[in-house]
């Protein structure tokens, strides 16, 4: 995926316009593919230097696949970046426009013939049967009274996970440790993914650096205290 290389939002930006890009780099490793089992058409495409990795997970809302999301891009100051896929019917797929609403939060909508028909973005038809299952008994106990919005939400959002849609709390926690690690590596070889990695690395480094020097300065002090008495 490649973003327009400005931590400030820009605006809208239509693909072959003449300005300056970087790859947005993923900090984790991206998820196997999931989802409506006809989008695997997409994965390892190319579309104008925008789509060229899997997603981590789908945005779901009312049992229809609303949008594919990518959380952990590089760094982009103090915050990384980050993408949300949209789509829209069209005769062939191309990147129709790109945004960045939030700061470093990425905007692409994707113009494709695999959303054109209306039932192409329902998550249902697509789970296993041991999940429809699973599914069928929450929305029976639901109507039963069994379960609040928030106990329901929770219950599908478990089913989801289970199908590799969603991103469960302690694998998403998983991997951010693990990226961590992986860039704290990287700076520790003077490897840095951004111009402001290499900033804060600087500037933790001087804060060592006097910290060392007044410990330094207090040990002298101490020590010619320690000669003085000495000497009496």
């Amino acid at each position: 995926m490649k973003v327009v290389d400005e931590p400030s939002s820009y605006g809208m930006h239509h693909i072959g316009s003449p300005v300056e890009t970087q790859p947005l780099t993923l900090r984790v490793a991206p998820a196997n593919f999931s989802g409506p089992p006809h989008f695997s058409r997409l994965v390892g495409r190319c579309f104008s230097e925008i789509i060229n990795e899997v997603w981590q997970e789908w945005e779901i809302v009312n049992n229809t696949f609303v949008a594919m999301i990518m959380k952990d891009g590089d760094s982009c100051g103090s915050l990384y970046r980050s993408a949300r896929i949209t789509f829209v019917c069209g005769n062939h797929s191309t990147i129709v426009n790109v945004s960045e609403p939030v700061t470093c939060n990425y905007h692409i909508v994707l113009k494709t013939p695999l959303v054109c028909h209306p039932d192409s973005m329902l998550v249902y038809p697509m789970l296993s049967e041991d999940l429809q299952q699973r599914w069928d008994l929450l929305e029976g106990e639901r109507l039963r009274g069994y379960w609040t919005d928030k106990g329901y939400s929770r219950k599908l959002r478990e089913i989801l996970e289970a199908a590799g849609l969603l991103l469960s709390r302690s694998d998403h926690e998983q991997l951010q440790h693990e990226a961590q690690k992986v860039e704290q590596e990287k700076i520790r070889s003077g490897i840095f993914a951004s111009f402001d990695q290499c900033k804060e690395s600087y500037r933790e480094l001087q804060e060592k650096v006097k910290r060392l020097e007044e410990e330094l300065e207090s040990a002298k002090i101490l020590s010619a205290h320690h000669n003085i008495s000495s000497r009496s």
